[in-house]
């Protein structure tokens, strides 16, 4: 890792509750929280707790020398389309295994709702 730059993988029990344009995209009491050095918390659910149904696999991908890479998921929503919302980390490098197979939306393109408080949307635009 890049000196000074740290990634830290929380398992908790928050509630967490995910929506776009109205439309509720996952619920989970069963979030893991990847912060990492100059990003907003990112809060990584359970595929079983998002509705994958809404989801639209696309080509687009990234790679993150501190997570690996990632595959993203756009959002099909009330005849809307959110580009690249979702991403997960299939196989991940060793340290950040704890996220493997999850999926996180960017908190600055979703209402993020934490245990039942509604969270600012953040500036990040970087995973």
């Amino acid at each position: 890792m890049a000196q000074g730059h740290k990634i830290t993988i929380t398992p908790t029990r928050l509630h967490v509750e995910v929506a776009v344009d109205g439309h509720k995209l996952a619920e989970s009491d069963r979030p893991v929280l990847l912060d990492e050095t100059g990003l907003p918390t990112r809060y990584y659910l359970p595929r079983e707790d998002v509705r994958t149904d809404l989801l639209r696999a696309t080509s687009h991908q990234s790679t993150c020398p501190f997570k690996g890479q990632a595959s993203y998921w756009s959002v099909h929503v009330g005849g809307a389309v959110h580009d690249d919302l979702v991403w997960s980390y299939e196989s991940p490098i060793p340290e950040a295994e704890g996220i493997t197979g999850l999926m996180c939306f960017y908190n600055e393109r979703v209402d993020l709702i934490i245990d039942r408080q509604s969270q600012a949307r953040s500036e990040a635009a970087h995973r």
